[in-house]
Formats: C-alpha cells, structure tokens, sequence
C-alpha cells in the first residue's frame, strides 16, 4: 500500500488534512497529514499532501529501541501505542515528520507517538472502541482506502496498492497535456467514453 500525491493537481485545499482529522478524531496538535507549499510566492509553486509514506525499509522502524513500529501484510507501517516510550527517535529519522507527540489526547502527558495510519487501524481487534480511541477508524477492514484519498477533489492524492498507484501516476504523466489543458476536465476524470464505461 503507498500513497502518491501528483503536485500537478493538489490545489491546497487541505481536504485531506480535514478528512483525516474528522475520520479519526485527531487529537488537536497533530496533523497525521499536511499540505506543504514548494517555492511558496515563486512563480510555478506546487503544494504536495504528505503524511507517513509507509516505507518499504522504514527509518523509523530501524530506529525504534523498544521495535513499536510493526508491518502488516499489505505493507503498511504502524506502531503499538502500548509498546511505545515516548523516547522521539522516530521523529527524527523520518524524513517526512510523520510520528508526533499529541499535546492532547488518549495518552495526554504520557508523549506517545502518533502517526498515519494508512486508516489500517492498529494492533487491537478490528473495529473495536479501543483501537478507535488510540489509532482511529480501521478503513481497510472495512474493504475502503484511507479516507484523505477518497476525499481528494482534484484527485491529486492517490492510494492503494504500491503497483497499482503507479500504473494511475504513469499513465496521467503520459497523457497530461500542456497549459491550461493540464487542469482540464479530460485530465481529471478521463473522456466522456471512458467514464461511461
């Protein structure tokens, strides 16, 4: 499972950002995703949606002292809040800042860490309260993608299985035109023809 944000259509609109926080209750503080502005003021700027990229060889899984960080079978990384120390390592061996510290929540003071879920849940049985309350809704047990991609109006934010996901970048990358064709209806959503089909 990876997500690909396509910085040709992601129009900083914070959808996801909004999705995500509501889908899961996020603890105020902490944004398991953001929006990032590239060369912000510069003519030809571009914003990117970024959370954990659920890495094929995790740094913060290599760092973690106490082995918190686990993957399941799709290829999603996750942590147990319960092994969790609050020790930080993680924080700063991704270079994508996905694991924070809630300054509020379910752990409260205790500094467990937090991050994106790939809206997999975590280690307690699926769709209980108990992993509601500590990782949020369990999207993937209920057959659905994390809710920041579904919720993408220009579709910039893709996710689902790593080949797949390729397979949709490469194909807009060959078809994307120039100009204001770039934003155009047919780039978004495809021809009359192929969305009847």
């Amino acid at each position: 499972m990876k997500f690909i944000c396509d910085a040709e259509r992601c129009i900083e609109c914070n959808g996801c950002v909004t999705a995500c926080k509501n889908e899961h209750e996020v603890p105020w503080g902490v944004n398991r995703r953001r929006v990032v502005t590239l060369n912000d003021g510069v003519p030809g700027e571009k914003s990117i949606s970024v959370a954990c990229m659920h890495c094929s060889d995790a740094p913060c899984m290599a760092v973690c002292p106490v082995n918190c960080f686990y993957r399941t079978d799709e290829g999603v990384v996750l942590h147990d809040k319960d092994v969790c120390i609050g020790c930080g390592y993680c924080s700063y061996a991704c270079p994508f800042g996905a694991p924070q510290f809630p300054s509020q929540g379910t752990f409260g003071v205790r500094g467990k860490m937090d991050k994106c879920t790939f809206c997999a849940g975590g280690p307690e049985e699926h769709g209980s309260q108990d992993e509601f309350e500590k990782y949020g809704r369990n999207r993937l047990a209920e057959g659905k993608l994390p809710a920041c991609a579904e919720m993408c109006s220009t579709k910039a934010l893709i996710a689902g299985d790593g080949d797949v996901v390729a397979d949709i970048f490469r194909t807009r990358v060959l078809r994307r035109g120039k100009g204001a064709e770039v934003w155009g209806w047919g780039t978004a959503y495809g021809t009359a023809q192929e969305t009847k089909s």
